[in-house]
C-alpha cells in the first residue's frame, strides 16, 4: 500500500490518469439521514436505531466488482465520552470533561512518522496531543478493494485553552488543514469538541461490524447523521467516504469548478482577527483540489463557523440560498438578506440534501428546486427520524405525531440545547433580521437604473454589403439569416433538424472562431437538468459584479456592488458603467485595448495577450474596479484578439494572482454573436457582454428592410430576450439555477485546443486531443482580417456552415453520397454502393476524429472471408436510431421496423409511444418496434407498452440536443400522433429534461429496477451522450444494472432542436465510447454489459472503427432514413418534409415511397463490407474485434493546418490497462427478481391474472419492497394486452411503509390498498390500475396536514385511479396524461404538464402549480391558490352544474375508500364550499374542446401561416443597394412545393423552330418563374447544386 499523497486521495486510492479515464471526474450520490432526540437526551438506542436507518437504505448505494466492496457509508454522532473515558483510562489518560477536549478518527499510515509530525504541528498552536488510541476494527469482512487500501485508524486525545471555545475550535481548524497540506499519508475524518466520525469503503451493513466501537453499550450519543455512497466512479476511496466534519451531501455541486475558482480567488481578500497572524493563510488552499465537490462544501463550510463569522444554518443559508429572486410571497427583510449574501458569494448550485450538525444543531437543507427526496417522522418520545426515505426506521404508527417532507429551499432544524424543532420561516426571519440588510442595500446597492443613461449610437450608415469589420468578426449570410433572424424577429433562438453533421472547427482549414472549439456539458445520471420552461421560477440572470468584499465579516459594504439583470449588455448601457466613476468617484473604469497590429503577424498574437493581463493586473494596482477589454480599434491596420481568449487569460491570471474578487470584467466585442458565444464567455469568467456589432447589424438591417418595420431598440430587446432564453436553457442542461453560479463554472470541454492554450486560458477544461495553438488561432484571426480588408469588398455569401452548400463548410452528407446509396438500395446497385462508400469515406476523412485514423493490417493474418461470422449474424448487432411516431411518418417508422424484424436486429420507438395494434403481424411481418424507448416526456408508456419490447431503453440524454427533452412542433400533432402520445392535438411538445424520476444515479437505479419490474425478459438499456467523464457515469449505470449502454455521439439525432444545441452540446462517439470501454475495463465491470454506440455512421470502416474501439453493437439513424428517401432537406420539425418521410401531413404522406427492402441492402453491403475488413485483420467475429485498438494508428501523412491533434488517449488498448478481464459482454447483471415482493406473491396470484379470477393477498411492506404490482402487471398484459381486466379483479392490501414506485406502471385490474405511507413514484406510468393510500388507522395525525406520499407521484400516469388519503410531495401528477387523483395537498409543480386525466386537491399547493399544463382538469380547494398557480397555460373557473355533481361524488367516493375525515368533511360541506374550488381549465385543452363542438375541425394537420410580405429576403440585402430596385412578391417558400404545381418549359414546334435561332422552347415568364423559385425548400442539401444527376 502507497501513502504517497496528502489529504484527500492520501492513499493512492484512485487509480492513475490513463488512457481517456481520469480520476478528477469521479462523482457520487447517495442516500443520507439522521435520528435525533429532540432534548438532547443520549442513549445507545439512537446509535443502534441508525444501524437501520443505514442499512435500509443501501439500496440507495452501490458495490463493486465484488459485493463486500462497498462504495462508502459513514455516521457522526455526539461524542461518546463515556466510551472514551473508558479507553483512554486504560491507556493512563484520564479524559478532561466533555467540551475541554477534542478527538476524531484519523486514517494513518503505519508507524510513528505521521503522528510525530501531527503532534509537532499542534505544538506550534499551543495544543497538546496526550495520547494516541488506535480504534479496534474488525478487517477481516472487507472486501479485496476496500481491503487493499485499508488505514490503519487513530484518535488523538487533545487538549488545549478550553475556556475560550471557539479560540480551541479554530486551533483544531487550523491544525487539521495543516495536517492535511503537510502530512503525506494521513487523513483526518473529523477533529471536533462535540461530534465525532466513523466512515471508510464500507457497505452500510459493513460500517457497524468494522468499527467495534459502534456496537459498545458505553457509546451513548443524541444523535446520529448517516451517510450511504454511490460512486459512478467504482473506484472509490476510504477519505471520500461520508460524513465529512461538518455535513453530509446527498448530490452534486454543478458549480463545483467555478465556485472553487472564486474561492481562491477570495482568498486574496480573507482576514480575520479571529486568527493569529499568519495563521489563517497556513490553511489556504481552503479547498483540496483533490477533494470531491462535497468536501469542498465541507470545507467552506467549516471555514464560515469556525471563523465566528456565522453559525452553521445561517453559513447553510449563505451557501446554499432558496430561490428567492422570483417568490413574492417571501417576507421582504428574509428576500434582503438572500440579495446581501448574493454580493457576498455565488450559490453552491446543484441538486443537493445538505445534513449538517456540530453536535448542538442538527438539521438538513434542500436545493432551491427540490431535487432531493427527504422525508421526516417527528414522535411521542422526542425522537425525529429524517432520511431520503420514510419506513428506515420501525416505529408503531400510534407514536408519530407528524409526517413531513423538506421543501424545496426550506431548512429543518433541530436545537438539541433548547429542545425544539426550529420553524424555518422563523428561523431565516431571526438571521434576516439580525442585521438591516435592506438599508445597506438601499445605500450601497449600485443597479443600471441609477446610472446616467447614455445614448445609443450604434448604426454608421455603412451597409451589411460594405462593412469590413463583419467580415474580419466571421459574419455571413447564413448566420443572419438562420440565427440572427429568428432570434430578433421572434424572440426566440431558431431550431433546427437532422443533427450536426459539419466539421469540427479543429480540422477545418478554414479560420473558425475559438468559441466553436468549446462543447457545452450537461448533466446525465448523476444530476437532474432543469427544465427551463416550466420551472422557469427557479433561474435567475441577475448578477452582481465589481469588488467582494471579506467573507469572514457582515457588513453594510459588502453590498456595494453593481447589479446586472442580464449578462448582456447595450451599448447606453455599457457607456453608462463605463462613466459611473462621475456618480461613484470610486468605481473607475478601464478599457483595455484587444487588438494588435497587424504588421505584428502570428507571434503578436501572443504578445498581446500578455500585454493585456499585464495591463489588467496594473489597473487593479491603480484601484480600478472595472476593466473592459474592448477590440472596437479593430481597423484596417489593427486585428482583434479573440475576446474570449482574451477574457480567459485575463480571469485566469488574476485567479491565479488572487486579484479577480476585487474587480468587473466586462468585454466589449464585435466577435460575440450567437447564445453560446455569449455562455462561453460568461463561463470562463466574463461579468457582462456588449456585443456592439451585432447591435449594428441589427441596425443595418432593419434600415434595409430585411427585419420588420419595428423600433430598432424593441427588435434589439428582442434579441436578448432570445440570448437571456438561451443562457436558461444552456445553463439548465446542466442543473445550474443562477448565472451567478454559471459564471466562471467552466462548463464546457474543449475539442481540439492545444494544451499551451488551455494553460494560458482555460485551466482546468479538459482539452484530451490536443490541436490548436495560440499560432493556429492567430492565423485564423489573421486570415480573416486579410479576406476583410483585400482590396476587393469580399460578397458576404452563404458559408454552409449550417446546410450543405456547393464550395462552402465540410458536411457528412453530401449529394453525391445521397444520390449513391439511394441508387445502390433501390437497384442493388454494387457499383453505386462502391461510390456512396467512396463519397462517404471522404467526407468522414474531412469532418471526424475517426477520419484521422486508419486500420492497419498484418496481411500475414488475414484468413479467408468463408471463416468470418456470416452477414445475417452481424446484422443482429444493428439498430435504427429512437425516431418517435410524429417526429417521423407512420409510414417511414413503420418500414423502419418491418426491415429490422426480418434482419434479426432491432428498431426503436422513440419516445412517442405506439400503436398497440402494430404488434399484431400483418402479411407475415412484424410491425413491432422491439425497443421501446423510455423518455423523460413518457408519451404512451403504458405497462401494454413496457411488456411488448425486447429491450427498453431509457433515454438519458439525446446527441441532437444533450440535456434537453425532445421537441416536436405542434404543426405535427395531429390526432393520430395527439392519440398515441395521450396529449392534445395541434399543441407543441416540449419534453422536460430527464429529471423527474431521474434525479440521479441511485434514481436511475430505481427505473432500471422499475422496468425490470414491467419486462422481466427486456434488457434494460440506458442512453447516454458523449462527453468529458461519460466513463464514470456509465460505470455507476453499470453498477445499477443496466444490461446495455448506448454512447451516442453529438452529431446524430433527427428531431427537432435550438441550434445551440444540435452545433454545440455533446462530443464525438469516437472520445465517448473508448472511455466508457476504457473506464468498464478498468475496473471491470465490461464483462456485464452490452455497449453499443452511434452517430453518423455511415460505412463499414466505420463500425469496424466503432468496435475496434469497444462497441458491439451499432445504431443507424440518418442513413436508413435515406434509403427510405430522405433527400436531408433538415426541415424534419415545419410538417413539410417532400418526401413523406418526417412530416404527418397525409398530402406528403402520399409522396413517400420507401420499402423495408430498401433498409435491408444498406444493411446487407454494410455487414458484408466489415466482414471483408475482419477477413483482412485475421478476425472471425465482431466480439473478437471489440476493444483491438492495436489495429488502428493515426494517418501518418494528414496535413493538420492549425495544431496537431493527438489520439493517443483515444487509442490506449483497455486490455493493456487492466490484463485478464473481460473486454466484451460475457454474462448478465444480477436482477435478482425472485426477491422482489411480487415475485413472493406471484404464485398466489398467477391464475388469477391469468384468467379473471378474483384474487386478493394481504401482507406487510417494508421501504426495502420497490415497484410492487409491476411484476404483476406485466404478467397481466401479457395475458390481456392493453385492456387488462375489471378493476379490483386483483387486490393487495398492505401495510407499513412501501418502497418507491408503489404500483408502478399498474395494469387494468390490479388495485393496491396501502395503510401506512409510501416512498417516491407511487403509481409512475399508472396504467390502468387503482392505488389507494391513507394513513394506520391507529395514527392520531390529521391526514390532511401530514406527507403520505413522496416526490413524483403519478408521473406518466396514463389512465386508472389513485386516492391519497393525506400530501403528496413535490411534482405531483407530472406529465399526467389519463388517471384520475385526489389527494389531501401537494408541494411544488403539481400538475406540471399535464395532459390529460383530472385531479382534485383538497387542501393546499405549492409554487408553479399547473406550470404547461395543456390537457386534463384540475379541481382545487386551497388557500391563496391564485398566488401559486402558473397561469401562463391555464384559465381559472369556477365549477357548476353536473360538474359539480361529479366533483362531489368523486370526494364522497375518496373519503369512503380512505376513511378520510378531512374529505368527508369536505363532502358534508360541499354546497358550502363549492364557491372556493377552483377549475384548472388548460387554454389549449378548451380550444381544442370548442372546435370539436363547432365541428370546425376536418383535417388532421394544422395550416401553416404564409410568410409575411413586409419582409425580403436577407441574400437580398448582402448585395450593392443599386441591385434592390425590383422587390418582388413573397409567395408561400414554406410549401410551395407542394401548394404550386411544377411547371416545365414547353417544346416549341419542330417545323418552326428549325426555320430560326430563337430558343428551342418557350420560355416562362418572370412571375411563372417567381412561382417556380417558390417551390425550392432552401434544403439542408441542395441537390440542385450538387455535380450529380
Amino acid at each position: 500500500m502507497s501513502f504517497s499523497k496528502k489529504g484527500y486521495d492520501w492513499a493512492d486510492a484512485m487509480p492513475a490518469k490513463q488512457g481517456l479515464y481520469d480520476p478528477s471526474n469521479e462523482r457520487d450520490a447517495c442516500g443520507v439521514g439522521f435520528i435525533i432526540n429532540i432534548k438532547g437526551q443520549a442513549s445507545h438506542k439512537i446509535l443502534r436505531d441508525s444501524e437501520n436507518l443505514l442499512c435500509n437504505m443501501s439500496h440507495r448505494g452501490a458495490t463493486g466488482a465484488d459485493t463486500r466492496d462497498g462504495d462508502g457509508a459513514g455516521v457522526m454522532t455526539a461524542m461518546p465520552h463515556q466510551l472514551l473515558s473508558r479507553e483512554f483510562h486504560s491507556l493512563g489518560c484520564k479524559l478532561p470533561p466533555l467540551g475541554q477536549y477534542s478527538t476524531g478518527n484519523l486514517f494513518v499510515q503505519p508507524g510513528d512518522q505521521c503522528m510525530n509530525q501531527f503532534d509537532s504541528i499542534a505544538e506550534q498552536l499551543g495544543l497538546h496531543v496526550v495520547a494516541w488510541r488506535e480504534v479496534p476494527v474488525n478487517s477481516e469482512i472487507l472486501g479485496p478493494a476496500s481491503h487493499s487500501k485499508e488505514p490503519v485508524v487513530m484518535q488523538p486525545l487533545v487538549v488545549g485553552d478550553w475556556q475560550e471555545e471557539r479560540k480551541f475550535q479554530r486551533q483544531l481548524f487550523i491544525l487539521k488543514k495543516r495536517a492535511h497540506h503537510e502530512i503525506q499519508g494521513l487523513y483526518v475524518c473529523s477533529l471536533d469538541t462535540r461530534v465525532i466520525v466513523y466512515k471508510g469503503q464500507l457497505t452500510p451493513e459493513q460500517v457497524p461490524e468494522y468499527y467495534v466501537d459502534l456496537r459498545d453499550d458505553a457509546f451513548e450519543t443524541h444523535f446520529a447523521l448517516v451517510h450511504s455512497r454511490f460512486s459512478t466512479n467504482t473506484f472509490p476511496s476510504w477519505e471520500r467516504a461520508q460524513p465529512f466534519s461538518w455535513c453530509a451531501h446527498n448530490g452534486e455541486i454543478n458549480t463545483l469548478r467555478g465556485n472553487k475558482n472564486w474561492m481562491r480567488a477570495r482568498e486574496g481578500l480573507l482576514h480575520s482577527k479571529a486568527f493569529n497572524p499568519g495563521d489563517l493563510e497556513k490553511t489556504f488552499p481552503i479547498i483540496d483540489e483533490l477533494g470531491s465537490d462535497s468536501a469542498a462544501l465541507d470545507s467552506v463550510l467549516e471555514l464560515l463557523v469556525v471563523s465566528g463569522v456565522m453559525t452553521m444554518p445561517e453559513a447553510v443559508m449563505v451557501m446554499v440560498p432558496e430561490a428567492w429572486q422570483n417568490n413574492p410571497l417571501m417576507p421582504a427583510a428574509k428576500r434582503a438578506f438572500y440579495e446581501w449574501a448574493s454580493c457576498v458569494m455565488e450559490p453552491w448550485d446543484g441538486p443537493a440534501l445538505l445534513t449538517f450538525s456540530d453536535g448542538r444543531y442538527c438539521g438538513a437543507s434542500l436545493d432551491r428546486n427540490g431535487l432531493r427526496p427527504c422525508r421526516y417522522y417527528v414522535t411521542s418520545d422526542d425522537r425525529m427520524i429524517c432520511a431520503s426515505e420514510v419506513g428506515t426506521v420501525d416505529i408503531e404508527p400510534e407514536m408519530v405525531t407528524r409526517k413531513g417532507r423538506l421543501m424545496p429551499g426550506r431548512m429543518l432544524l433541530v436545537d438539541t440545547r433548547e429542545g425544539v424543532i426550529v420553524d424555518d420561516e422563523k428561523l431565516k426571519l431571526q438571521y434576516a433580521q439580525r442585521h438591516p440588510f435592506q438599508q445597506w442595500l438601499d445605500k450601497y446597492q449600485i443597479k443600471l437604473s441609477h446610472l446616467a443613461a447614455k445614448p445609443p449610437a450604434i448604426d454608421d450608415c455603412v451597409p451589411v454589403s460594405q462593412d469590413r469589420r463583419m467580415r474580419a468578426f466571421g459574419y455571413s449570410a447564413e448566420h443572419l439569416s438562420l440565427i440572427l433572424s429568428p432570434m430578433v424577429q421572434y424572440g426566440k433562438e431558431p431550431l433546427g433538424s437532422m443533427g450536426n453533421d459539419t466539421v469540427l472547427a479543429c480540422l477545418d482549414p478554414e479560420p473558425r472562431l475559438p468559441y466553436e472549439y468549446f462543447r457545452e456539458l450537461f448533466a446525465q445520471v448523476t444530476n437532474p437538468p432543469i427544465d427551463p420552461i416550466r420551472e422557469k421560477i427557479v433561474m435567475s440572470l441577475a448578477c452582481h459584479i465589481g469588488p467582494e468584499g471579506n467573507l469572514l465579516e457582515i457588513s453594510d459594504r459588502q453590498a456595494h456592488r453593481l447589479s446586472l439583470d442580464s449578462p448582456l449588455l447595450t451599448g447606453s448601457e455599457l457607456a453608462a458603467i463605463r462613466g459611473m466613476s462621475a456618480q461613484y468617484p470610486e468605481w473607475i473604469s478601464h478599457t483595455i485595448d484587444i487588438t494588435f497590429d497587424v504588421a505584428d503577424g502570428v507571434s503578436g498574437y501572443k504578445t498581446a495577450l500578455d500585454r493585456v493581463c499585464k495591463e489588467a493586473r496594473a489597473a487593479i494596482d491603480r484601484d480600478t474596479k472595472i476593466l473592459i477589454l474592448s477590440d472596437t480599434m479593430a481597423s484596417a491596420e489593427r486585428v482583434a484578439l479573440s475576446a474570449l481568449l482574451a477574457a480567459g487569460a485575463v480571469h485566469h491570471y488574476l485567479v491565479a494572482t488572487k486579484l479577480r474578487a476585487k474587480v468587473a470584467l466586462l468585454v466589449e466585442t464585435g466577435e460575440a454573436r450567437e447564445t453560446h458565444h455569449f455562455c462561453v464567455l460568461v463561463g470562463y469568467g466574463v461579468d457582462a457582454i456588449c456585443p456592439y456589432m451585432i447591435y449594428e447589424a441589427i441596425a443595418k438591417l432593419h434600415r434595409e428592410n430585411v427585419l420588420p418595420d419595428k423600433p430598432v431598440s424593441q427588435l434589439i430587446a428582442q434579441f436578448r430576450g432570445a440570448v437571456d432564453d438561451g443562457f436558461r436553457k444552456v445553463m439548465s442542461k446542466m442543473g445550474i439555477s443562477t448565472l451567478q453560479s454559471y459564471k466562471g463554472a467552466q462548463i464546457f470541454e474543449a475539442l481540439g485546443v492545444a494544451s499551451e492554450v488551455i494553460d494560458k486560458c482555460f485551466v482546468g477544461t479538459a482539452s484530451r486531443v490536443q490541436g490548436t495553438t495560440l499560432e493556429g488561432f492567430a492565423a485564423d484571426a489573421l486570415a480573416r482580417h486579410d479576406i476583410a480588408y483585400g482590396p476587393v469588398i469580399a460578397v458576404m455569401g452563404d458559408e454552409g456552415e449550417y446546410n450543405w452548400r456547393k464550395g462552402g463548410g465540410k458536411h457528412i452528407n453530401t449529394p453525391a453520397a445521397i444520390s449513391s446509396l439511394q441508387d445502390a438500395v433501390r437497384t442493388k446497385n454494387k457499383a453505386a454502393w462502391l461510390k456512396y462508400t467512396e463519397a462517404s469515406q471522404k467526407s468522414i476523412e474531412d469532418c471526424t476524429l475517426r477520419g484521422l485514423l486508419e486500420i492497419h493490417a498484418d496481411e500475414s493474418r488475414s484468413i479467408p472471408l468463408e471463416e468470418v461470422e456470416p452477414w445475417t449474424s452481424i446484422v443482429k448487432r444493428f439498430c435504427t436510431g429512437a425516431m418517435s411516431y410524429g417526429s417521423i411518418s407512420k409510414e417511414a417508422h413503420t418500414a423502419l421496423a418491418v426491415a429490422m424484424n426480418r434482419l434479426g436486429g432491432k428498431s426503436n420507438s422513440g419516445e412517442g409511444g405506439e400503436d398497440p395494434e402494430r404488434s399484431i403481424p400483418r402479411n407475415g411481418d412484424s410491425e413491432r418496434s422491439a425497443i421501446k424507448q423510455v423518455a423523460s416526456g413518457r408519451f404512451g408508456v403504458t405497462s401494454n407498452y413496457l411488456a411488448d419490447a425486447d429491450e427498453l431503453q431509457i433515454k438519458m440524454a439525446q446527441g441532437a440536443k444533450a440535456g434537453e427533452g425532445g421537441e416536436l412542433l405542434g404543426t405535427k400533432v395531429s390526432r393520430e400522433i395527439a392519440k398515441t402520445r395521450h396529449t392534445t392535438p395541434g399543441v407543441t411538445l416540449v419534453s422536460p429534461p430527464p429529471h423527474h424520476d431521474i434525479y440521479s444515479i441511485e434514481d436511475l437505479k430505481q427505473l432500471i429496477f422499475d422496468l425490470k419490474s414491467a419486462n422481466q425478459r427486456a434488457r434494460i438499456s440506458v442512453k447516454l451522450v458523449s462527453e468529458v467523464g461519460i466513463g464514470v457515469v456509465a460505470s455507476g449505470v453499470v453498477k445499477a444494472l443496466a444490461d446495455h449502454i448506448l454512447v451516442a455521439g453529438h452529431d446524430g439525432g433527427t428531431g427537432a432542436a435550438r441550434w445551440t444545441g444540435i452545433k454545440y452540446a455533446g462530443l464525438p462517439w469516437e472520445l465517448g465510447l473508448a472511455e466508457t470501454h476504457q473506464t468498464l475495463v478498468l475496473n471491470d465491470l465490461r464483462g456485464r454489459v452490452v455497449l453499443q454506440t452511434d452517430g453518423q455512421l455511415k460505412t463499414a470502416r466505420d463500425v469496424a472503427i466503432a468496435a475496434m474501439l469497444g462497441a458491439e453493437e451499432f445504431g443507424f439513424a440518418t442513413t436508413p432514413l435515406i434509403t427510405l428517401g430522405c433527400v436531408y432537406l433538415r426541415r424534419c420539425h415545419q410538417n413539410n418534409c417532400a418526401v413523406g418521410v418526417a412530416t404527418q401531413d397525409p398530402v406528403l404522406r402520399a409522396k413517400f415511397r420507401g420499402q423495408p427492402e430498401h433498409v435491408i441492402n444498406f444493411f446487407y453491403y454494410l455487414a458484408e463490407d466489415l466482414r471483408s475488413i475482419m477477413a483482412m485483420l485475421g478476425i472471425r467475429s465482431v466480439n473478437e474485434l471489440v476493444g483491438r485498438t492495436e489495429f488502428l494508428r493515426t494517418k501518418p501523412d494528414y496535413q493538420f493546418t492549425k495544431g496537431e491533434l493527438d489520439l493517443g488517449l483515444l487509442l490506449k488498448p483497455a486490455h493493456e490497462m487492466r490484463p485478464g478481464v473481460a473486454t466484451y459482454n460475457v454474462e448478465g447483471q444480477e436482477h435478482q427478481i425472485e426477491s422482489r415482493l411480487d415475485s413472493r406473491l406471484l404464485p398466489d396470484l398467477l391464475e388469477s391474472l391469468k384468467t379473471g379470477k378474483l384474487g386478493e393477498v394481504e401482507t406487510e411492506i417494508c421501504n426495502t419492497d420497490r415497484a410492487v404490482g409491476t411484476i404483476l402487471s406485466y404478467h397481466l398484459s401479457v395475458a390481456h394486452g392493453l385492456e387488462g381486466l375489471p378493476q379490483g379483479t386483483v387486490r393487495l392490501r398492505l401495510r407499513g411503509s412501501a418502497g418507491q414506485s408503489l404500483g408502478a406502471f399498474l395494469a387494468p385490474g390490479i388495485a393496491i390498498d396501502l395503510e401506512g405511507d409510501a416512498n417516491d413514484y407511487v403509481g409512475k406510468g399508472l396504467s390502468g390500475g387503482q392505488i389507494i393510500v391513507y394513513p394506520p388507522r391507529a395514527s392520531t395525525f390529521d391526514s390532511h396536514l401530514n406527507i403520505i406520499v413522496g416526490n413524483v407521484c403519478l408521473f406518466g400516469a396514463t389512465s386508472g385511479e389513485a386516492f391519497i388519503g393525506g400530501i403528496a410531495a413535490e411534482r405531483f401528477a407530472v406529465r399526467n396524461s389519463g388517471a384520475l387523483a385526489v389527494v389531501e395537498g401537494v408541494g411544488d409543480h403539481g400538475c406540471e404538464y399535464m395532459t390529460g386525466g383530472r385531479v382534485v386537491v383538497l387542501g393546499n399547493v405549492g409554487r408553479n402549480f399547473a406550470a404547461g399544463m395543456s390537457g386534463g382538469l384540475a379541481y382545487v380547494l386551497a388557500e391563496g391558490f391564485d398566488d401559486m398557480c402558473n397561469k401562463e397555460s391555464v384559465d381559472l373557473e369556477t365549477v357548476h352544474g353536473e360538474e359539480a355533481c361529479w366533483l362531489k361524488r368523486t370526494i364522497q367516493r375518496h373519503a369512503d375508500l380512505t376513511g378520510s375525515k378531512h374529505a368527508r368533511g369536505v363532502a358534508d360541506r360541499f354546497s358550502e364550499l363549492l364557491p372556493r374550488f377552483v377549475k384548472v381549465f388548460p387554454k389549449d385543452y378548451k380550444r381544442v374542446l370548442a372546435e370539436e363542438t363547432a365541428k370546425e375541425t376536418t383535417d388532421n394537420t394544422v395550416s401553416v401561416e404564409p410568410v409575411a410580405n413586409d419582409v425580403v429576403d436577407i441574400e437580398d440585402a448582402l448585395v450593392d443597394e443599386s441591385l434592390l430596385s425590383d422587390r418582388v412578391q413573397k409567395l408561400d417558400k414554406l410549401r410551395g412545393f407542394a401548394k404550386y404545381r411544377r411547371r416545365g418549359d414547353k417544346y416549341r414546334n419542330a417545323k418552326k423552330r428549325v426555320n430560326d435561332w430563337d430558343e428551342l422552347s418557350t420560355r416562362q415568364t418572370k412571375s411563372q418563374l417567381q412561382v417556380q423559385a417558390a417551390r425550392c425548400l432552401d434544403c439542408g442539401i441542395p441537390f440542385c447544386q450538387s455535380d450529380t444527376d
